[in-house]
């Protein structure tokens, strides 16, 4: 039986969790480019300054908005992406324009109906920069927050300077390719779910495969980390989004991210989200959760205040993570072959998370994991190719 063989894979994979949570130290300590005020101070002077952040925009334990209005940079205005400028606003909340309590500056949103800004938006600007932890997945939506930023700096000949942190998933590459046709803000760009880039990489591929409408560039200058390569390990000090709250969510974010375009949970409106998955049909898996309301995380989530069986995930270690270097199926096939065939399993929404038909197709036609791979090797191998024109960092060590 299918599920058996899945339940079988599952055991496996449950086997190589021993091991306590190893931050797999580099030998000299990774320097992020926020951190490097001398290098880019300068290049703020005498400027009028937008800046895109997040409450993941900090320097040590202070906010960068906080250190460069200290330093006596003019930052005039601020725009946020989804979830909001502190951080706490929920998946897909309407984040409205406000002023910022802290440090009385306009903050514009930059979701909702108003993804890209206008070119009012940076009137009166002369420089704008961006800061934003990202997690190296298409359908994490700051990539595609970036992509409008770069294309209104184009169209403005405003010059965008990114200062560039690790990627805590830069340590492989995997997923099917985005095909056209399938564009939307959860993908825009033609690369696999995980990309393998830190944000600064991307947006040097954005500009050099002409992603822009018109093939404009942006004039971009990055800002690298320091002592980083894509084998370094970095641990987030702070969690990039409100249902991304720890390192093993932000691991296992890529594969559980698949979830959403179907009828199973995966913990949002709990303590664990992105950390299990779960329905109320599967009633012979053992863990128990039921999502309720949680302002600033999941105000209604899926399935709210039904009792879900499903699987916790929360065990697995970043020992397991660094030795897998892809995609987990095994869930997403052992939650559809669990699930009732009189309902539906996916929604609308699978196929954009997916950027393509075919992946949907295959699991409704009982494929196997090894062949829903298959699909998109070739085309991987050769984004690996177009991905290195734009690293700046050593690469990951490979694993065929």
């Amino acid at each position: 039986m299918k599920i058996l063989a899945i339940l079988l894979t599952l055991i496996t994979l449950q086997s190589c969790l021993s091991g306590s949570q190893s931050n797999h130290k580099d030998s000299q300590t990774i320097v992020l480019g926020p951190e490097r005020l001398d290098t880019y101070l300068p290049l703020l002077a005498d400027k009028r300054v937008g800046i895109v952040a997040n409450h993941s925009t900090m320097v040590g334990q202070t906010h960068l908005v906080d250190t460069l209005l200290t330093h006596g940079v003019r930052i005039e205005k601020i725009f946020s992406p989804e979830h909001g400028f502190r951080g706490d606003g929920d998946a897909g909340e309407l984040i409205k324009n406000h002023t910022d309590k802290r440090t009385g500056l306009p903050v514009i949103s930059l979701y909702g109906n108003s993804k890209k800004p206008s070119h009012d938006d940076f009137s009166g600007l002369d420089v704008i920069v961006f800061d934003i932890q990202d997690v190296g997945v298409r359908f994490y939506t700051y990539i595609s927050t970036m992509h409008y930023v770069m294309e209104t700096c184009a169209e403005m000949n405003l010059p965008l300077i990114i200062l560039d942190r690790p990627n805590p998933n830069g340590f492989y590459v995997d997923g099917p390719i985005l095909e056209p046709g399938f564009t939307s803000f959860v993908g825009i760009h033609p690369v696999p779910i995980v990309h393998g880039m830190t944000i600064g990489e991307f947006a040097q591929m954005i500009n050099g495969e002409s992603w822009l409408p018109d093939s404009m560039k942006c004039q971009l200058t990055v800002i690298p980390n320091l002592n980083y390569t894509h084998d370094s390990t970095y641990v987030l000090p702070v969690g990039p989004s409100p249902n991304l709250p720890n390192q093993t969510s932000i691991y296992l974010y890529p594969s559980l991210g698949f979830f959403e375009g179907t009828e199973v949970s995966i913990g949002r409106g709990t303590d664990f989200p992105f950390q299990v998955f779960g329905h109320p049909a599967f009633s012979q898996m053992p863990f128990e959760f039921t999502p309720e309301s949680r302002p600033g995380a999941s105000t209604n989530p899926p399935l709210k205040g039904k009792l879900c069986h499903g699987v916790d995930l929360r065990d697995y270690t970043t020992v397991y993570f660094l030795g897998l270097r892809q995609l987990n199926l095994s869930w997403l096939l052992y939650a559809y072959e669990s699930f009732p065939k009189n309902e539906k399993f996916f929604n609308s929404y699978f196929r954009l998370l997916a950027g393509n038909s075919t992946m949907q197709q295959h699991i409704e036609q009982g494929k196997d994991e090894l062949t829903i791979r298959q699909a998109w090797q070739d085309d991987l191998e050769i984004f690996m190719k177009i991905r290195e024109k734009y690293l700046l960092y050593p690469d990951f060590t490979r694993i065929d």
